[in-house]
């Protein structure tokens, strides 16, 4: 028997399909949730009560956050290095830690069903996938055709994280020139874990030719061109 649950949480539908259900899965699911709904609360910078946006506003001094809210910003300052400065945790000026949080929120939530005996489940979040055991196959949106699939990934232990233009139009801020990136239409990125993951393929979808730095990373990727041409990593599945 396969259990599933659909979850409005953080601006976007979770998802969640567990193949081994054991005694400790619903308990896992209803923490997990519960979970969501709290990182939320305390990092939507669309809810004005969030501490993240109290902290934007200069109205909570970092010591008095959460601790999360410093560990996720020393996370978002590490990969703002790493990146030469693409990620931001400010994007278009304003505080919004959020290309990180989605990600990590999805693996955090695939490590909650393993410690409760899953080995067989797929966790989505706003198109994002972490999966664990397999095989699963995983669409990635064609961000010319509304509800097509442009590519399928195959696999075991994968996390897939895709940026682009196919939902939201171009929302993604080159921090370099303030500008949206429309250099691709979409970039996708498969890993091992998607907290990482999902940071860099917003960061890489920013950069004017992000295929090198990928490749020299190690990271697999697909790039769809706004001319419908597609480009992959060599290692790409």
């Amino acid at each position: 028997m396969t259990v599933t649950h659909v979850e409005h949480v953080m601006g976007t539908v979770f998802s969640f399909t567990v193949r081994d259900p054991g005694p400790g899965t619903a308990d896992a699911l209803a923490r997990i949730v519960a979970r969501l709904h709290r990182i939320d609360e305390v990092f939507s910078p669309y809810r004005p009560e969030s501490e993240i946006s109290r902290l934007g506003r200069g109205e909570l001094e970092p010591a008095a956050c959460d601790p999360e809210v410093r560990w996720v910003l020393e996370r978002c300052a590490e990969l703002a290095a790493e990146t030469d400065g693409y990620f931001t945790a400010t994007p278009g000026g304003r505080l919004d830690p959020s290309g990180w949080v989605k990600g990590w929120a999805v693996e955090e939530a695939s490590r909650t069903l393993r410690d409760a005996g899953s080995v067989q489940h797929c966790v989505s979040g706003g198109g994002d996938v972490q999966t664990a055991g397999g095989p699963w196959r995983v669409g990635i949106a064609d961000p010319h055709r509304p509800g097509a699939v442009a590519h399928v990934v195959t696999g075991h232990d994968l996390a897939v994280a895709t940026s682009g233009t196919a939902e939201r139009g171009p929302h993604i801020v080159d921090p370099h020139t303030g500008r949206p990136a429309t250099a691709l239409a979409s970039l996708t990125l498969v890993g091992p874990g998607l907290a990482h993951l999902d940071a860099f393929a917003t960061a890489a979808f920013a950069m004017p030719d992000p295929l090198p730095w990928l490749t020299a990373r190690g990271v697999p990727a697909l790039a769809v061109h706004p001319d419908g041409t597609r480009e992959r990593t060599p290692d790409f599945p």
